[in-house]
């Protein structure tokens, strides 16, 4: 018998529709099992169980009467602790953070889900700020990998993907500013998607500025269509929204691939080394997508590495967001963070515009490249997840973790809608994403794309266990 927590949130809503379960038991179901797991992997920094089951029985009362308010009324969702969700402090993973305040103000993306009915059963864990691609934080301690707890979950929204991997909630608010989506999402084996720059309302504004995007992280493409349908709402608050969407997401999502022409790059022209069994998971991927009628052709963007310029604008973030801390303060930064703040500190304005250049170069580029293939595809990391507490893993000679997501941040840069689909798992059983990446608002076509992987089996992994 299939167990509440292994359905899909549009599952979940078919199930209410037909009377065959409520979203009580759904909701008592997820924090169920988000209190089982939560002593091996951390996913959660706060559960709210009593603000959850009350917005069910809500729930429950709206379908028995045939009137939900909204396309996910009483699907249990989790949010990333970097987002503002009224009622609680959101921390950002610091200690750093002032909790006597009012917190009365839900981010746009959390907003809209409110509006459509979902049950918010709790925060998930984040690095500080949200400054690097695994997750542990002063404040919070290290969140670990399903699959494996000895391993990191990414970040730097690993709690969100470690909470959807386990079944704490099908669906979950996540944050990319260089690849905090799909990084996890890659090591957890889940479905996650940055969409184009804008297309989901944020606010506060990011200190790392037009680097950061708001993205679902799910059990596969079709939650993440529907869950968009929702997040993509307009909000006055974000003054660099881009306009109404034009149809629904989960509308084309059945289109399929044939005729598209896809660009697959191993390795970034040899940039990158890539492990064997990560690529030949990638590569069969690939090869899903042309037998079901996408040309398929193997070929590199034309750009080199562009992470001197990338730090540039990250660390300059970092060192904003920390600007106003005093020196009692600061001493309680993670360490990483606090170096990362005193370099991106020394940077003058001009550093940043030459920054600002490498990126807009960069964008052009890719806007070339997009005249000629629909999408293009890569492995989302080089590895799998490796021992959890590291920024790096041991013996790589990586100074920094972008030293080992050379696939992610580039379209942070670019600002381009990307997505990481899982594809396989390694010898050790640990999960492979592939990432496919569109054009500027081709973030329909990324869901089309990814959609028709997971009906063609060249998506999804087994669940992790959870006993």
């Amino acid at each position: 018998m299939t167990e509440l927590t292994d359905l899909t949130a549009v599952q979940l809503v078919e199930a209410y529709r037909k009377g065959e379960f409520s979203p009580v038991d759904a909701t008592r179901a997820a924090l169920r099992r988000a209190e089982e797991v939560q002593p091996a992997v951390n996913a959660f920094v706060r559960m709210t169980p009593e603000e959850a089951l009350a917005q069910a029985e809500s729930s429950a009362g709206r379908w028995r009467r045939g009137e939900p308010c909204g396309l996910l009324d009483g699907v249990p969702v989790s949010v990333k602790d970097i987002l503002l969700q009224r009622g609680g402090p959101t921390l950002r993973g610091s200690k750093t953070v002032r909790t006597d305040r009012s917190w009365d103000e839900d981010a746009p993306s959390v907003a809209r889900l409110r509006e459509h009915g979902a049950v918010f059963i709790g925060k998930t864990t984040t690095p500080e700020f949200g400054w690097k691609g695994v997750t542990d934080s002063p404040q919070s301690g290290i969140t670990r990998n399903p699959y494996d707890t000895s391993r990191t979950a990414g970040g730097s929204s690993g709690g969100s993907a470690a909470a959807v991997a386990l079944g704490a909630a099908p669906v979950s608010l996540g944050t990319d500013g260089g690849g905090s989506v799909r990084i996890p999402g890659a090591f957890c084996g889940i479905f996650a998607l940055k969409p184009t720059y804008g297309r989901v309302p944020l606010y506060p504004a990011s200190a790392f500025g037009t680097l950061a995007h708001v993205g679902p992280m799910t059990r596969d493409a079709a939650d993440a269509a529907l869950l968009m349908d929702v997040i993509s709402g307009p909000d006055a608050r974000d003054w660099s929204q881009l306009g109404p969407v034009a149809g629904s997401f989960r509308a084309g999502i059945e289109g399929g691939v044939r005729g598209l022409r896809i660009a697959y790059s191993p390795s970034l022209g040899g940039q990158v080394a890539v492990r064997p069994a990560v690529a030949a998971a990638v590569r069969r991927a690939v090869e899903s997508l042309a037998a079901q009628g996408a040309y398929v052709e193997e070929t590199d963007p034309d750009f080199t590495d562009p992470v001197e310029a990338f730090h540039t604008l990250w660390f300059s973030g970092a060192a904003r967001v920390t600007q106003h801390l005093p020196s009692r303060l600061r001493e309680l930064l993670d360490p990483g963070l606090r170096e990362i703040c005193a370099q991106g500190a020394r940077y003058s304005a001009l550093d940043y515009l030459a920054a600002v250049d490498v990126r807009m170069e960069l964008g052009r580029r890719m806007g070339l490249f997009h005249q000629t293939y629909d999408l293009l595809v890569t492995p989302t990391l080089p590895i799998t997840a490796f021992e959890a507490g590291a920024e790096v893993p041991k013996g790589s000679g990586h100074r920094r973790w972008t030293g080992w997501t050379p696939f992610t941040y580039p379209f942070n840069m670019t600002q381009q809608p990307a997505a990481t689909v899982p594809c396989g798992v390694d010898g050790e059983g640990l999960p492979v994403g592939v990432q496919i990446v569109g054009a500027r608002h081709a973030d329909a076509l990324v869901l089309r794309a990814a959609h028709t992987l997971y009906e063609a089996g060249g998506a999804g992994i087994a669940p992790p266990a959870t006993d």
